[in-house]
């Protein structure tokens, strides 16, 4: 049976290396808690609020955080296997390094986020806000970046083959350097204005 936690505050705890499954959290509130090299396995956090969590060097499987809020929250050195943290945001959080093993991150907002050379193939970023957001040498091979805002977002040097692109916000992206098949050539020729004329 899954445990169930609904409208609770966890202020200051430590819970270092603490190992987790199958438990809902719902609404609830984590501040300055202590999950360094926490592992958690099929865990669900909806609608929850993470302020100055730490994160570092812990492992998440299969586990979610939908609509969650994180600020000043620290993943560095953490393993997201699987995850799904569709329409969070996340503000003023330490993100690198990160191991980041396929999921969905759709509809999340990482304004200005630090995301440089991450491994983020396959991932669902459909409609996610990226705008600002530091992606230079990241690999996006494959992943769905769909309906995404890539304003202003650096992406020198990233590999971009296979990416979906359509309806992606790319006014102003920055792409010096980044490797891109022929449709995500299209997509970039296309946010400039371009007229593509793919005919004889």
């Amino acid at each position: 049976m899954t445990e169930v936690i609904e409208g609770e505050r966890f202020v200051d705890e430590d819970w270092y290396a603490e190992v987790l499954s199958d438990r809902t959290y719902r609404a609830c509130t984590f501040t300055a808690l202590d999950l360094t090299e926490a592992e958690l396995t099929g865990c669900r956090f909806e609608d929850c609020s993470f302020d100055r969590v730490r994160l570092n060097a812990s492992t998440h499987h299969q586990s979610a955080f939908t609509a969650c809020t994180f600020h000043h929250t620290s993943f560095f050195d953490a393993t997201l296997d699987g995850c799904k943290l569709d329409g969070s945001t996340f503000s003023h959080c330490t993100l690198l390094p990160l191991r980041v093993l396929g999921g969905s991150w759709w509809g999340v907002s990482m304004v200005g986020a630090k995301l440089a050379g991450l491994d983020l193939r396959s991932l669902r970023l459909r409609e996610a806000d990226l705008t600002d957001a530091d992606l230079s040498r990241a690999d996006l091979r494959g992943a769905d970046l769909g309906g995404a805002t890539l304003r202003a977002t650096r992406l020198e040097g990233a590999d971009l083959r296979g990416a979906v692109l359509v309806g992606t916000d790319l006014g102003g992206v920055r792409v010096r350097g980044a490797r891109v098949d022929l449709p995500g050539a299209l997509a970039l020729a296309e946010s400039l204005g371009a007229r593509v004329d793919t005919g004889g």
